[in-house]
């Protein structure tokens, strides 16, 4: 099943890469370091669940409308009550395709593998396992500056399981430098 969900996503990731030649909305003067950018989104919460997670991306602008790039995620999760006390570490990575359509608004499609420790139900104990999500859907764009920006995104988990640690619609907002 995993082997068809990124078949899928690298179809409609390299439709949208060959829809978009690349020098086509490109001034000729860009060189391959102005083209690219980083960027991603970090969360922090405390108390009797502590969250902190990081999720750095650098991306590559193919087109003056057409970027992908890739993403490192991580993320602790610790949970504290009277009675029992729960700590894990989640990480993956993700390729992302993002389309600008107009002033700020964009079009975006992910696909994520994480590694993370679900309840297998047969075992009746916790192990760990790695998971597919594929997320499509949109954002905004606001320029901070000449090339930063803030983002907010709605995405979609079109491959949600049982095991998925996200539940739909995910938002999602985060920050670009080289933009």
């Amino acid at each position: 099943m995993r082997k068809i969900e990124l078949c899928l996503f690298l179809l409609a990731f390299a439709s949208l890469a060959i829809g978009q030649p690349v020098g086509m909305n490109m001034p000729v003067q860009r060189s391959f370091k102005d083209r690219l950018y980083f960027g991603g989104n970090m969360g922090l919460q405390f108390g009797s669940q502590t969250v902190i997670g990081i999720n750095p991306i650098i991306g590559y602008r193919v087109t003056d409308k057409f970027s992908a790039g890739v993403g490192v995620k991580y993320q602790y999760y610790r949970l504290k009550d009277p009675y029992y006390t729960y700590e894990t570490n989640t990480y993956g990575g993700s390729i992302f395709g993002r389309y600008d359509i107009l002033n700020g608004i964009f079009a975006y499609s992910e696909y994520e593998m994480l590694n993370l420790e679900v309840y297998d139900q047969r075992l009746m104990a916790l192990r760990r396992r790695d998971i597919t999500s594929w997320f499509v859907g949109g954002g905004y764009s606001q320029p901070l500056g000449s090339r930063s920006s803030v983002f907010l995104m709605i995405l979609y988990n079109l491959t949600e399981s049982s095991y998925t640690p996200y539940s739909n619609p995910l938002f999602r907002m985060g920050f670009g430098i080289g933009i």
